[in-house]
């Protein structure tokens, strides 16, 4: 009685037969990081960093928040979370300098903008050791994208690009990045779940768009909130703060470090816990079908049993932190056929 579109509009959709109302209640999750602006489609999955509560009104669809980021990963069934040293690539092998800081961006090359290259560019200028490391994604944007260095007074030389690989030569090579910059009017979503799970941080600053703010639910999911900056001039001095001093860099390593802890102690790579959060969801959207309800903005911290709700009643009401750890309660079964939503 709930249908997923993991789609959106993206290639391979099939938005027509959304339209035709095959399900009493459609979901738009994953494919496309935006609304739909579609009146078939109930509900948008996200959570509470990527869609706060202040931008609902960009969306056609009923807003349900998971508590952690809404992007699933199987990053631990696919990839070890440290390969072995002869396993990784090493930077002579990829023709990188060996002796400079590595900014990187690994996402495709249309999501570069003017104002985000500009601020790339001083970043190189205020950093003269430092190189930036880009994908061939395509290869028809290299001259362009030297053109545009160039003319901002930096040599292209300074701006590399190495094939875009396959994903298991891809995980190999991320590690060599010293620091990651996100692309703020569209981030890197299943790149930057790459980027972290190789252990390498990333700079991001979001927007008010679903697309732009996707790296910074992730980074809070990894417990990393540090690396989430709030203006262009806090971005760029991030960067160039962890790059140009042997402070900086010692804090580098320690946020290194941070990160390749959290990856298997925090929610983002864990796929068992966030399929029973997106359950929590599902059962609320079937319970307001089943009794005749519209659909609704909720969160998941409203619907979810934590697990003091187990304990008497005279016990404090739960707060947000009583469900990092929760249980579902058995719910009554649901009759989904009798009632129609109007």
């Amino acid at each position: 009685h709930i249908l997923v579109d993991l789609n959106g509009y993206t290639k391979g959709a099939r938005t027509e037969l959304l339209a035709l109302r095959p399900a009493p209640v459609q979901v738009s999750y994953m494919g496309y990081a935006g609304t739909m602006g579609a009146s078939f489609i109930d509900y948008i999955i996200t959570d509470h960093v990527t869609t706060p509560r202040r931008f609902f009104h960009l969306y056609t669809e009923k807003v349900a928040q998971l508590p952690h980021s809404y992007f699933v990963n199987d990053h631990r069934q696919s990839y070890p979370a440290d390969f072995s040293v002869g396993e990784l690539a090493t930077r002579p092998g990829l023709g990188l300098p060996v002796d400079k800081f590595i900014f990187a961006c690994f996402n495709q090359l249309y999501k570069i903008t003017p104002e985000i290259f500009a601020v790339w560019m001083r970043i190189l200028k205020r950093t003269p050791d430092s190189v930036l490391w880009l994908l061939k994604f395509p290869d028809a944007g290299r001259p362009w994208i030297h053109r545009h260095a160039e003319h901002q007074g930096v040599s292209k030389e300074r701006v590399l690009f190495t094939d875009v690989a396959a994903k298991e030569v891809y995980m190999r090579f991320i590690h060599l990045a010293d620091l990651v910059l996100d692309t703020p009017l569209y981030n890197g979503h299943t790149s930057s779940c790459d980027v972290l799970w190789a252990g390498v941080p990333i700079i991001t600053l979001p927007l008010d768009k679903m697309a732009s703010r996707v790296c910074a639910g992730l980074l809070s999911s990894l417990g990393l909130p540090e690396l989430i900056c709030e203006t262009e001039q806090a971005y760029e001095d991030l960067a160039v703060s962890l790059a140009s001093s042997p402070a900086g860099r010692a804090h580098l390593q320690e946020l290194r470090n941070k990160l390749r802890g959290n990856r298997t102690t925090t929610p983002l790579f864990n796929t068992s816990q966030w399929v029973s959060e997106v359950e929590v969801l599902y059962t609320e959207m079937a319970r307001r079908y089943s009794e005749g309800l519209p659909p609704e903005h909720f969160s998941f911290f409203e619907v979810a049993q934590p697990q003091s709700s187990l304990t008497p009643s005279s016990t404090p009401a739960p707060t947000a932190a009583d469900f990092s750890s929760f249980v579902t309660s058995p719910r009554p079964q649901l009759n989904l056929v009798k009632r129609r939503r109007p």
